[in-house]
C-alpha cells in the first residue's frame, strides 16, 4: 500500500472519530438537557450546552424525533455498557448489581417526556422499546446470576421481574418532583438477600 493511501486512510479514520466523538458530546448535551427541560428542550440549549451551532444539531439529527431517538439508544447503551465494567471493579457481585439499579434507576426517571413524543408514532416506541429489553435485561441477568452464583442474593429471580418491579416504584416520579424512588427501589433490592441463618455471618455481604 503506498503512503498516500495509507495517509488518506488514516486521515478518514481520524475523520469518522472526530465525527463518533462530536455526536456523542450532542448526545451526551441533549440527555443533560431533557434531565432538566425535558424532550421539548430549545436546541439552541442543547447547542449551547455541547459548545456547537444548532447547524451542526440538524446535520446530526434533522428532526426532534431523530434526536429523542438517538438519546434514549444512546442512554440504553450506556446502561448496558456499564454492567459488565461495574461486575470487573466492584468489591462484590452484589454491589455491582446495587450500582447499576442506580444507574437503571437514573435512566428511567430522566427521560422526560419520551413515551408522550412517541406516542404519534407506534411503531417507533415498539422498536425502542424492543431495544431497550433486547439490551438490558441480559446486563441484569448477568449481574443477578453472578452474585447467586457468589451466595449473595437468591436465584429465583429474573431479569426482567426485577426490572419490571423497579420500573413500577420509578412511576409518578416524572410529574412529582417530591417523590425520589430510590429508597424503595434500594428495599426491593436489599430483600433480595439471601435470609441470614441463625448464628451465621451470611447476609452481610460487601462488609
Amino acid at each position: 500500500m503506498s503512503d498516500s493511501r495509507q495517509g488518506t486512510e488514516k486521515a478518514a479514520a481520524s475523520q469518522r472519530k472526530d465525527v463518533r466523538r462530536n455526536k456523542q458530546i450532542l448526545l451526551d448535551a441533549a440527555a443533560a438537557a431533557f434531565v432538566t427541560s425535558g424532550v421539548e428542550a430549545p436546541v439552541r440549549d442543547i447547542a449551547a450546552r455541547a459548545g456547537v451551532g444548532i447547524g451542526t444539531i440538524y446535520r446530526h439529527f434533522p428532526t426532534r424525533a431523530d434526536l429523542i431517538v438517538a438519546v434514549f439508544r444512546h442512554q440504553v447503551e450506556t446502561c448496558a455498557e456499564a454492567g459488565p465494567a461495574l461486575l470487573a471493579s466492584c468489591s462484590s457481585a452484589y454491589d455491582a448489581l446495587e450500582q447499576w439499579i442506580d444507574l437503571f434507576v437514573d435512566f428511567l426517571v430522566t427521560k422526560h417526556g419520551l413515551a408522550a413524543a412517541l406516542q404519534n408514532d407506534n411503531a417507533g416506541f415498539e422498536t425502542l422499546h424492543a431495544y431497550f429489553i433486547d439490551h438490558l435485561v441480559p446486563v441484569c441477568t448477568e449481574l443477578l446470576d453472578a452474585a447467586a452464583a457468589a451466595g449473595e442474593i437468591r436465584s429465583d429471580i429474573k431479569g426482567l421481574e426485577l426490572m419490571r418491579g423497579v420500573g413500577n416504584l420509578c412511576v409518578g416520579a416524572e410529574n412529582d418532583p417530591s417523590y425520589d424512588p430510590r429508597t424503595l427501589v434500594a428495599l426491593l433490592v436489599a430483600g433480595l438477600r439471601r435470609p441470614q441463618l441463625p448464628g451465621s455471618g451470611a447476609g452481610r455481604g460487601g462488609t
